[in-house]
């Protein structure tokens, strides 16, 4: 787990910037993804080459056979989806970062200030430095969560075009450097890789719609807001300050 510790650190550093649901969502990436990837993958999966076995011993023949059929190891693979699902967030992350560094020194400005006529408030964090979902912030972060479901859909179809949900027992080659006749090659403890193929596609298709359940909840609370604005007026100014979406 070593190797994911300082990326696992940044998106810890993202929940106390997200909403419940954004919440959950960083759960299950750090848990049953970066987690099950750090601890457990290089013990199920291995060198699958060397453990693969073919009814030939032609040089060369069985490397282009593992070539042909998975030219990328799923290990590799999901380090792959992990890193740019965490991407979008990463970016979200600095903008938020820089958005409260700007209004910090903001509000130290009105406070060192007697005359505050003129000056800007600050428009995204309260004094108790919670964000507001709104204006800027609220597309960058609605805008990075629709980069990470393009992401999340796009690395689920390309798992299925590129070896599909299964691990197949037996895999067929032909060609050169095999010789003219078929060669066929069986791959190791393939209903153990199965299980966990699916485990990572259940994960990811978790993950995927709790990035949609958090499109429609920040869009139908920016909706209500607004609504509840336009017909009664705020009174209650306490009320607002904690309202995220104020």
């Amino acid at each position: 787990m070593g190797d994911w510790g300082f990326l696992s650190k940044l998106l810890d550093k993202v929940q106390s910037h997200s909403t419940s649901i954004g919440k959950v969502w960083m759960t299950v990436l750090l848990i049953f993804r970066i987690t099950v990837l750090g601890a457990g993958v290089d013990k199920v999966w291995g060198d699958e080459q060397s453990a693969m076995v073919c009814n030939i011993n032609t040089p060369g023949c069985k490397n282009v056979c593992y070539d042909n059929h998975f030219p990328i190891s799923h290990i590799r693979f999901w380090v792959l989806q992990v890193l740019f699902v965490s991407l979008p967030t990463l970016v979200y992350l600095g903008y938020v970062l820089h958005v409260i560094h700007k209004e910090d020194k903001l509000r130290q400005k009105l406070q060192n200030q007697a005359e505050k006529k003129g000056l800007k408030l600050p428009k995204y964090t309260d004094d108790n430095g919670k964000l507001r979902y709104k204006g800027n912030l609220l597309c960058v972060y609605i805008a990075c969560i629709c980069v990470t479901i393009l992401f999340e859909a796009g690395f689920i179809v390309a798992q299925y075009l590129l070896y599909g949900f299964m691990m197949v027992p037996r895999i067929t080659c032909e060609g050169d450097p095999c010789p003219v006749h078929k060669v066929e090659c069986f791959m190791s403890r393939p209903t153990e890789k199965t299980i966990f193929i699916l485990f990572m596609l259940v994960v990811a298709c978790v993950s995927l719609l709790l990035n949609i359940a958090e499109i429609f909840y920040l869009m139908g609370r920016t909706t209500a807001f607004r609504r509840h604005r336009a017909v009664s007026p705020p009174i209650d100014h306490k009320l607002i300050t904690n309202d995220p979406f104020c």
